[in-house]
């Protein structure tokens, strides 16, 4: 007895508060506002005038006219380093990386010309570098070339390439304007660790044909490891390149040294960023002085000098590729903004700023549409170039402008210079850069965080990797969703016991100093409880009461109370429905409690300790 005036004495006088009612309305209201505007956007609109509401409402737009008026000669001056920086790294990137998506090597540069632009004036990110992506490269290449030969009927290709681009903007935008960006949380961390893995391997392999001199034109469309090396090995039989493989390897050598020595010492970031560039104008040199060409090497011969082309009338907007475009488009979109997302959030919590995923999805968005009129393919944030932007010290998204500017120099003068660069040196770029996407060390700590997220990143990398991109991202997405459905299904249900000495109770497998209280059975549930797992708490409990009553079998120890810690659960909308559904008045409302050690301390002094 005196221990149980002990913990009463510490008990709180205070009962569970009944909510005021709400009407349907105001409920519905507060539900839609929680869900879409939790971030309240329009709060800084409010109690000011009309004009200052419309300038308000021009800069929330376009954000660079807020953070433009304290622009200075000190931000541009690392602005303009890092806009030069990434430009060396991004133009023969965007020339290999448009192979990938079976395009003519121009339609890389275009997508690094117009989207930065158009990105640098609405997007709310000071660091992301906007261009043309390898992972999305090569989504885009294979659903289109599933559709269309891309070099029997190149034209229908190259309009589909722009119609997916269009509805991958459309989709964006949508996503952004209605607030529906957490959609793309679903897709879980693992899963984009296993898919851009497997990605990341499919592409180094496709990039064999280009290293290796192999000129057969049976060459496998196909993207799976094992379809690949088959087609790799068969050919050898035709002859490799010996002068091909020399170059490539030569220059992936030299990659890899710049990008360790990177890696190795953060000053000399700027070693792998220009590296790339250094490779194409040497190799580019040495073959044509040496006319490598002659030889069996190949090259690229002609880029289409000039700016980006209208291609607003080549857009399908009827007709069956109408559909297969929105298909592709939707799909590409929704990967290009997981990753663009994920790396603006990536940095802007490095350098401790606010970053607006929805403003975010409107500007991505609305770049990829203005690019599908203006002859480019989908493009987003490059994890390699942010992270050279990062490093060359931009101060915000004019470096993107200084890019773009880059490239439209190049597009109107330079083109014809690359025509002797050998393709074998876009695959060596393209292989040095997709490596640091197989982030095995993600992969080890996925594996001791969670076994579950394990299963769905591995899915996703042997998918990719053995199947087919379209399958591994398709695993990745079931396997995301799966986990969800798990969790809301099969909630986390724990038996509590009491810490010596304190009123405080907790599982007590995590605590073994916790004991039991003798007659009373004490569960938690650790997530909400809903239609679709209230069958299986219901089970859960009552399996556990008939073990115990096993176990013990002993009357003195027998359960007389059960007690559902449900903390994780009964908000005003939880318990204002206990209330209304008369379920507070059929157990009685004396027998709800603010705390478990006042249900304990309500319990013990009934408890039957007679035979």
């Amino acid at each position: 007895m005196e221990k149980n005036k002990m913990d009463e004495g510490n008990l709180s006088p205070y009962k569970v508060a009944i909510p005021p009612k709400q009407n349907l309305f105001k409920e519905f209201q507060y539900t839609v506002k929680e869900t879409l505007f939790a971030d309240d956007p329009l709060r800084s609109f409010k109690d000011q005038t009309k004009s200052r509401k419309l300038l308000l409402g021009i800069e929330f737009i376009f954000p660079i006219l807020n953070w433009g008026r304290s622009y200075n000669l000190k931000k541009f001056r690392g602005d303009i380093i890092a806009g030069l920086t990434i430009a060396s790294l991004c133009i023969p990137q965007d020339i290999g990386y448009s192979k990938l998506a079976h395009l003519a090597p121009q339609y890389g540069l275009y997508s690094s010309f117009v989207p930065p632009l158009i990105y640098a004036f609405m997007g709310s990110s000071r660091d992301i570098a906007i261009g043309p992506v390898a992972v999305v490269s090569l989504l885009l290449g294979t659903l289109l070339s599933n559709e269309i030969d891309p070099v029997t009927h190149a034209a229908e290709y190259q309009r589909l390439a722009f119609t997916a681009t269009f509805f991958a903007g459309i989709t964006q935008a949508t996503l952004g304007v209605f607030r529906l960006g957490f959609l793309i949380d679903f897709l879980s961390h693992a899963a984009i660790v296993g898919f851009m893995g497997g990605a990341a391997i499919t592409i180094a392999l496709q990039q064999l044909k280009g290293f290796l001199g192999i000129k057969t034109k049976n060459f496998t469309t196909k993207t799976d490891i094992v379809n690949v090396l088959r087609a790799v090995f068969s050919s050898a039989e035709h002859g490799w390149n010996w002068q091909t493989i020399l170059i490539g390897a030569s220059i992936l050598s030299f990659l890899l040294v710049a990008k360790f020595i990177g890696k190795k010492n953060k000053k000399l970031f700027w070693v792998p960023a220009i590296a790339p560039l250094i490779s194409v104008v040497l190799s580019t040199f040495f073959v044509f002085i040496t006319r490598a060409d002659k030889q069996g090497v190949e090259i690229v011969n002609h880029i289409e000098k000039g700016i980006n082309p209208s291609s607003v009338h080549k857009i399908y907007f009827t007709g069956d590729y109408l559909g297969k475009g929105f298909k592709i488009g939707v799909t590409a979109g929704m990967i290009a903004l997981t990753e663009a997302i994920a790396i603006g959030r990536t940095f802007a919590s490095m350098k401790d700023y606010q970053l607006d995923g929805n403003r975010e999805m409107v500007a991505l968005g609305t770049m990829n549409v203005v690019g599908s009129i203006t002859s480019c393919y989908v493009a987003t944030g490059s994890f390699s170039r942010s992270a050279v932007n990062y490093m060359a010290g931009c101060q915000t998204a004019v470096s993107n402008i200084v890019m773009s500017v880059v490239v439209f120099l190049t597009l109107q003068f330079i083109t014809p210079l690359f025509k002797y660069t050998p393709n074998a040196i876009l695959a060596s770029i393209i292989i040095s850069a997709v490596i640091s996407l197989v982030d095995y060390q993600a992969a080890i700590l996925i594996w001791k965080i969670d076994k579950f997220d394990f299963v769905a990143c591995m899915g996703a990398f042997f998918g990719v990797v053995f199947v087919s991109v379209e399958i591994g991202l398709l695993i990745a997405v079931s396997i995301s969703f799966a986990k969800i459905l798990l969790q809301v299904t099969r909630p986390r249900t724990a038996i509590l016991g009491k810490i010596p000495r304190t009123t405080v109770y907790r599982n007590i497998q995590q605590y073994p100093e916790a004991s039991k209280v003798p007659g009373v059975m004490i569960v938690r549930v650790d997530s909400a409880i809903y239609f679709s797992n209230s069958n299986y708490v219901k089970e859960r409990i009552l399996r556990w009461l008939t073990d115990e009553e096993a176990v013990k079998g002993d009357y003195h120890a027998r359960i007389q109370f059960l007690i559902v810690e449900m903390s994780p659960n009964p908000g005003s909308a939880v318990t204002d429905k206990l209330y209304t559904s008369n379920f507070a008045n059929i157990i009685g409302e004396d027998k709800i409690f603010l705390t478990v050690a006042e249900a304990v301390a309500y319990c013990s002094p009934k408890l039957d300790v007679n035979p």
